[in-house]
């Protein structure tokens, strides 16, 4: 009857919704019994829409059923429990698979409230509570619930482990501290505790200490985010006036341009026209003229022929054909070339100009700085097409492949005459200047190439040391052979050793102050590092020192 009672009150006497003994109990239409504030509490819950179910087999009632106390079974509740049976425990007080069991429960284990370093057991709160009410159990060291106590067990003499050994960094029990740990530097493991204790406080001090710092610099960062957003609004605000002013600028400029075409147009016209009235009146005076000389010439009368003809025959004053300027196609070349004079000027302008604003912008301080690249992929992040300017070239250097390559030949090229040349050195630039970062890879043959940057104010007229890609403070260069390097600044060579190539990679981070060059084949290999201040854009140079050497800057995928 007992067990009847106990499976009794864990089936039929608790209430589904507080999992613990009926308090109040009531049983709803359906048959199913709560505790009344528990169901009360429930639909509570669910009055605006006015629709009460069970929440065990989910009935519905409409209108909300009126609770009443069952008495019956609030007197079965009584009586059970004065004769000692509780509630059997909610499932959530059962140990589940990632719970520390209890090591006294037989069946199905409560979960474990603590464990004992002493007796290396956990216990639920049933089986702890001889631990709290005996003076035997008094010195026990309870702590809150452990897995796997009984590797606090020394596996050769079954003892609990109660010292550390700092010479082998293991706990130990007191046997092997005269055992096989006899001499070794042995304490207590509660005096080890103690210590590191101490030095996990000391590492959260300078973990604190770092989490600090570390917030700190976020907020550091947060106030430069602030600061470079500011700037950059109002330079872009700023720059649009500007530019929105200069377009304004041109429109008028093109407009007056205009107007002035029309009007020397319109005097052209008018100017010709009139002389065309002119000579089409003549026109007609000379048919009219002609259409009574060939009347008179059939006059039959001699001396009447004679006697009139005098005044017949004289013909009125021609217009001067050379009055008649005629410059076809040409009336408005002038203007053309003026205007096209002005966007060539305009253009030269803008081009240098643009890379002091693109310099400029790079010069923003950078808290946290980005590594170098190391891969062949990772330079590729940055690589920029590059060609040629023919405004630079030397005479004697040809270029081709859209001006991304050059050959030296015998023979001196078409070029127009331009302050930018190189009158002397086989040296070409970039048209394109480079700051930020950059990488570009050169492919060369021939008997010696130099790979080169150089500020844009190298000198360009002569043979001097100041035109020179490496012989002076304004250009870096690597001097490639076939089989070796050297490189070159400021009239200083430096041998270089590293894998023959024909092909060099060049990598630039002008606000770092790094240029390196790489001889690239199916690895890349640093031949040569440079670290400097550049005060001005960059362009990339090419010099050829023999007849037919070539060298291409290479299209990067």
């Amino acid at each position: 009857m007992a067990q009847q009672g106990a499976q009794l009150d864990q089936e039929t006497i608790s209430c589904s919704i507080c999992l613990d003994l009926l308090k109040d109990p009531v049983t709803i239409p359906c048959g199913h019994s709560y505790c009344m504030s528990c169901i009360k509490t429930h639909w509570n819950g669910k009055d605006q829409r006015k629709i009460y179910s069970c929440p065990q087999c989910r009935q519905t009632f409409t209108p909300r059923p009126v609770l009443v106390k069952s008495t019956m079974l609030a007197d079965l509740v009584e009586q059970l429990k004065k004769t000692g049976l509780q509630a059997a425990p909610a499932d959530h007080c059962y140990a589940g698979p990632e719970d520390v069991a209890c090591d006294v429960c037989t069946g199905r284990k409560l979960k474990a409230l603590k464990s004992c370093l002493v007796c290396l057991v956990s216990y639920c709160e049933k089986h702890l509570q001889p631990h709290y009410e005996s003076v035997a159990f008094e010195k026990h060291k309870l702590v809150d619930p452990l897995e796997k106590l009984q590797e606090n067990i020394c596996c050769r003499h079954g003892e609990v482990m109660k010292m550390f050994c700092r010479t082998d960094q293991q706990s130990i029990c007191y046997l092997c501290s005269v055992d096989e740990h006899k001499g070794h530097d042995t304490v207590s493991a509660a005096a080890e505790r103690t210590e590191r204790q101490r030095e996990l406080e000391v590492s959260r001090q300078n973990i604190h200490q770092r989490i600090q710092d570390r917030e700190e610099d976020v907020k550091l960062l947060q106030q430069e985010v602030d600061a470079v957003s500011c700037s950059a609004d109002k330079a872009v605000e700023y720059s649009e006036k500007i530019f929105t002013e200069l377009i304004r600028l041109i429109q008028k400029r093109s407009s007056d341009v205009k107007q002035q075409i029309r009007s020397q147009q319109e005097t052209e016209v008018s100017r010709v026209k009139e002389l065309q009235e002119k000579l089409e009146q003549e026109i007609a005076e000379l048919k009219r003229k002609d259409a009574e000389l060939k009347q008179f010439s059939h006059t039959e009368d001699h001396n009447q022929f004679l006697h009139n003809y005098p005044s017949l025959s004289q013909l009125s004053a021609s217009i001067d054909s050379s009055s008649i300027n005629i410059h076809p196609l040409r009336y408005f070349e002038d203007v053309t070339a003026a205007v096209s004079k002005l966007r060539d000027k305009l253009q030269d302008i803008l081009r240098e100009k643009w890379t002091n604003i693109s310099l400029a912008g790079t010069e923003v301080d950078v808290l946290l700085s980005e590594a170098e690249p190391k891969t062949r992929a990772e330079f590729f992040k940055y690589s920029c097409e590059i060609t040629l300017d023919p405004n630079t070239a030397n005479t004697k250097m040809l270029l081709s492949e859209g001006n991304r390559k050059t050959k030296l030949k015998s023979q001196q090229q078409s070029y127009s005459s331009h302050p930018d040349r190189f009158t002397v050195w086989r040296q070409v630039l970039s048209r394109e200047s480079l700051t930020g970062r950059c990488y570009w890879e050169v492919e060369w043959s021939g008997g010696g190439v130099y790979v080169a940057v150089a500020y844009k104010n190298i000198s360009r007229a002569g043979d001097s040391n100041e035109c020179k890609f490496g012989h002076n403070d304004k250009s870096w260069a690597l001097r490639c052979y076939p089989k070796s390097y050297t490189f070159w600044f400021n009239k200083v060579s430096t041998p270089v050793s590293g894998p023959g190539s024909s092909r060099v990679g060049v990598y630039l981070d002008h606000s770092a102050g790094i240029l390196s060059f790489y001889s690239v084949s199916e690895t890349m290999t640093l031949l040569h590092r440079v670290q400097t201040t550049f005060t001005q854009p960059l362009y990339a140079g090419l010099w050829l020192c023999y007849l037919r050497d070539t060298a291409e800057f290479c299209k990067l995928k």
